[in-house]
């Protein structure tokens, strides 16, 4: 598949902005992973400063998929509902709260290293390899399709018009990642993400400013436009239950998806537990929503100013939503919004694939190869994490080949949906063991994990004739978790003495 995109910058200058940032990215690997052991690989010796989290977490919390996904969806699926979206954002922050009040504490009395270490004080051996496994494969793919959608835009632009095939893009892309991750892992990551959050933040707001520019127009008067537009409309009550963007199924969600994928995903809580105490890890959290939630109302006014642009310019709309930021940038917007775009799109994907391979190394690890049970050598232990991470990131490297030839989907509704199947057996593990003080017949809870998801998929794939047009949507996720729940109570028969 070879692309005929063409761009204002050549692929030698693209090629050029990667290897500026790798090389700032080796030289900040090879300072802070010195003499890193498993206590600063996997958690940073206990010992990071709040405020370095807290700004990490946005750039691995937004990804390339919301630096591109995000501005195309507003257009996408009926324009006047697309800042629809920020009312799944709100969910988000009620979700952050719950993580900051319950979750934090939980894994902090417990000083845990993978949270789902939790589960088996809890639950038993089953449920805890149970749900270290659904982290594997959510976390798995969710990072595997960011990966693949900045490895489209990279070979579209750059290596595809060098005659290099995709494969070559795939390769370079998580192999810079793993040249800078390998030694130092999270103690690493947390001063990396720093600086990428901080370029991907810093290309945002100037390619918003360039594009009020290229409209003709100042920016409160393109903000002014973006306000008046079709785009602008935010909340969605008349629709009732059946409409996907009705406020209160959105909401919800919202909630749902973010204590599941930050609070019970052990790539962000890994970031968090790292900071020197509880306090100090709750004032992270709350200091990341407020900047959540503005750094998303910016990407959803930069989609909208996109759209009009080129509603201004007669400029052809692509079929697919992704590919319409990543062509405005790179065609015609001018080199300087190209060069931004770049810069971005580098930062946002490697800041939430580099923690991401350090949490799915730290959980094979720790949950499955009991790396901190066994008394073997630093040396031994240095030797089992190297060959752990080149292993995710060569399964990270098919992933993302098998995405290239199947996926036709706006990717951020493809990692979502997916997110519903794969992380309810999460919501609804964690749920049962801070809920209940029932305890689960060990045998039944893999069986439970792997019926439920099944059974939402299929009903959630039938509900329109089923429920009366009703779509689930987001709600798979609260669907799964609740099964999980039903489930897990139904083969219980003993109670723990005190929760734990």
């Amino acid at each position: 598949m070879e692309s005929n995109y063409q761009s204002l910058l050549s692929p030698y200058a693209i090629l050029g902005i990667i290897a500026v940032y790798f090389v700032v990215l080796i030289v900040i690997s090879h300072f802070t992973s010195k003499n890193s052991d498993n206590s600063k690989f996997f958690l940073a010796g206990r010992n990071a400063p709040w405020i370095l989290v807290a700004i990490g977490m946005i750039g691995a919390s937004l990804s390339g998929v919301t630096f591109i996904s995000v501005p195309g969806k507003v257009g996408a699926g009926g324009a006047n509902k697309a800042f629809s979206y920020l009312q799944f954002v709100m969910g988000n922050l009620v979700g952050y709260f719950v993580i900051a009040k319950v979750l934090l504490p939980l894994y902090y009395r417990h000083n845990l290293t993978s949270i789902y270490g939790y589960l088996e004080k809890r639950l038993g051996f089953a449920a805890y390899k149970t749900g270290a496994t659904f982290f594997l494969i959510s976390r798995g793919i969710g990072s595997a399709l960011r990966l693949y959608l900045a490895a489209i835009v990279l070979h579209n632009f750059c290596t595809a018009p060098l005659g290099l095939p995709f494969v070559v893009t795939v390769f370079l892309t998580i192999g810079l990642i793993y040249l800078y991750t390998a030694k130092g892992g999270v103690n690493t990551i947390l001063y990396t993400d720093v600086l990428l959050t901080t370029c991907m933040l810093s290309a945002l707001v100037m390619c918003i400013y360039m594009i009020s520019q290229s409209m003709g127009s100042g920016f409160s008067e393109m903000i002014h436009s973006v306000s008046n537009s079709k785009y602008s409309k935010i909340f969605f009550f008349s629709d009732g239950w059946a409409d996907p963007n009705n406020f209160f199924k959105q909401f919800l969600s919202g909630a749902l998806i973010s204590i599941v994928m930050t609070g019970l995903d052990q790539d962000l809580m890994q970031k968090n537990l790292t900071c020197r105490t509880l306090k100090d890890a709750q004032k992270n959290v709350f200091t990341f929503c407020i900047n959540f939630f503005i750094v998303n109302i910016v990407f959803l006014t930069l989609g909208a100013a996109l759209y009009l642009y080129a509603a201004q310019q007669n400029i052809p709309i692509p079929t697919r939503s992704d590919e319409f930021f990543p062509m405005m940038a790179m065609q015609y917007l001018g080199i300087t919004v190209c060069v931004l775009f770049f810069v971005g799109l580098i930062a946002s994907t490697y800041a939430s694939a580099d923690s991401a391979l350090t949490a799915l190394t730290t959980s094979i690890c720790v949950d499955f190869l009991d790396i901190e049970k066994k008394e073997n050598s630093e040396k031994t232990n240095r030797k089992i994490r190297t060959l752990v991470h080149l292993g995710i990131s060569f399964v990270l490297f098919l992933l993302i080949m098998v995405f290239y030839y199947i996926n036709s989907t706006a990717v951020v509704d493809l990692v979502f949906k997916i997110a519903g199947l794969t992380y309810g057996p999460l919501l609804g593990l964690f749920s049962f063991g801070i809920f209940t003080r029932f305890v689960p017949q060990n045998k039944w809870v893999p069986i439970i994990c792997i019926l439920c998801p099944l059974f939402t998929w299929w009903l959630d794939s039938n509900s329109e004739w089923l429920l009366g047009g009703f779509k689930f949507g987001f709600l798979t996720l609260a669907l799964n978790g609740l099964l999980i729940f039903i489930g897990l109570r139904i083969v219980s028969k003993e109670k723990i003495a005190q929760s734990i």
